[in-house]
């Protein structure tokens, strides 16, 4: 085994080399992780300076799931210099790959000096007043996957994971948007009824399979980190209907423009960039208004 493949960070190191000689970009101030229904928001981040498959750049593996991409871009976010490498290759825990794999790509974002991480997702909702096409801001995770991407006496205080003011920046842009504690499970089962009534029971709001080990790994890389979900469906148990992928894709799709606006215009904002002329502080994205 080679030093760089045992070495995840090192391995980080050389991804964000190999990114920056391919697309001519020295760095990136924010980067993103679409999940489920969100890979829109993209292509109105600004001008895409560079887009490659993901598996020409070290430690990245094709993605496993339909509705995802396997593309690594660059852009311009407009109205400012920032530069945002959207990541489309996301590996699940469930794939069997290993932590390490799983958050590769936040560890690379990392290394190419990102110091913000976007972090999005299809999920059950746990509350009924979150129809499908529902997106919500992620106040708070439990990891339930029995896993972590830290080894060793390696102690990252998760008390704020999801930064607060990224949140505030979010509403700012949809002053309806709520906020949740996100569960991960382990996949690729769908959640239980009784095990979706155990989340609820410790206080989630929102269950999925992914997120929660990105973010603690981006918090380790002292990344301020917004995590937003979008609600595909509700989790089993809440709703008599039986949970599929299909739905989850279906849900994606017609949300897609609603959240793709919302989530570009709050990295405008981030990243200091002049709000778009279409953004409104009052506008609903929410699939209960909509």
């Amino acid at each position: 085994m080679t030093e760089t493949a045992s070495d995840p960070y090192l391995l980080a190191r050389d991804a964000a080399a190999a990114i920056a000689e391919a697309s001519g970009v020295a760095s990136h101030d924010l980067a993103l992780v679409l999940g489920s229904g969100w890979a829109g928001a993209a292509d109105l981040l600004g001008e895409t300076v560079w887009q490659a498959d993901a598996t020409t750049i070290p430690g990245f593996r094709p993605p496993a799931v339909a509705g995802h991409i396997g593309t690594l871009r660059s852009i311009r976010v407009e109205g400012s210099d920032a530069r945002a490498l959207v990541l489309g290759a996301r590996t699940h825990f469930y794939e069997g790959a290993g932590v390490g794999v799983v958050v590769h790509g936040v560890r690379t974002a990392a290394a190419t000096g990102a110091r913000t991480m976007v972090l999005t997702n299809g999920c059950g909702g746990i509350d009924p007043s979150w129809t499908p096409g529902t997106p919500v801001l992620i106040s708070d995770q439990i990891n339930f996957t029995g896993a972590t991407p830290l080894s060793g006496a390696n102690f990252v205080d998760l008390t704020d994971l999801y930064t607060p003011a990224l949140r505030d920046i979010a509403r700012e842009v949809d002053s309806s948007l709520d906020e949740g504690v996100y569960m991960q499970f382990q996949g690729p089962t769908y959640e239980t009824p009784a095990e979706v009534q155990m989340a609820r029971t410790i206080g989630a709001h929102l269950v999925g399979m992914s997120t929660a080990l990105e973010a603690i790994a981006a918090r380790e890389a002292g990344m301020d980190v917004l995590g937003i979900s979008l609600v595909t469906n509700l989790a089993a148990g809440i709703s008599a209907q039986a949970l599929s992928h299909e739905e989850v894709l279906e849900a994606g799709r017609d949300a897609g423009p609603r959240i793709s606006a919302l989530l570009a215009e709050t990295v405008r904002r981030i990243t200091g960039g002049a709000p778009s002329s279409a953004a409104s502080t009052s506008t609903s994205t929410s699939g209960e208004q909509s």
